[in-house]
């Protein structure tokens, strides 16, 4: 399928992540509020991060979809990330969605999803697109409601207290 294209909102700037942006996202990856929810409070090592891109470069040449870099409008620094990603046991592609703590707050994350969620039903013809967090993560389901999503479910997955919102087409 090749490497998608560029996506643009109102106030983001949207690019496939590249092994550019490893130490920029390890950084964001790494920050105390983002890795709590993401990474169970764990701190990842830089190698962990790399392989997450090489991960998402792979995805983007043979499914179209993967891991975006999310930049502000005339700012070069990396605000967070964005995009579809298997999760889970069994694994099920889902959107996630990540900011640096400087941009919480600001709408950015939902700006972020409803970017994808379009990208999702126009350009990869999905006909519906899950999302889930950990129950505690408020902010996290807020940017779900925003973007239009539903509540689905909540179970226990993989031993935490899991909240499921999804959208379908239309």
């Amino acid at each position: 399928m090749g490497s998608a294209a560029r996506l643009v909102s109102a106030r983001l700037q949207l690019l496939p992540l590249t092994r550019d942006d490893v130490d920029d996202l390890h950084q964001v990856f790494t920050e105390a509020g983002v890795r709590k929810y993401l990474w169970d409070d764990e701190v990842i090592e830089r190698e962990r991060t790399a392989e997450i891109v090489d991960t998402s470069v792979a995805s983007f040449e043979t499914n179209g979809f993967g891991l975006w870099a999310l930049r502000v409008a005339d700012e070069t620094a990396l605000a967070g990330f964005c995009g579809f990603w298997h999760f889970h046991e069994p694994p099920q592609l889902e959107l996630l969605y990540g900011l640096s703590t400087r941009y919480w707050g600001k709408g950015l994350a939902t700006e972020a999803a409803l970017a994808m969620i379009a990208f999702g039903f126009d350009a990869l013809r999905f006909e519906r697109i899950a999302a889930s967090t950990d129950a505690a993560n408020t902010a996290s389901v807020r940017v779900m409601e925003r973007a239009g999503m539903r509540f689905w479910k909540r179970e226990t997955t993989n031993g935490l207290d899991t909240i499921y919102y999804a959208r379908t087409i239309g």
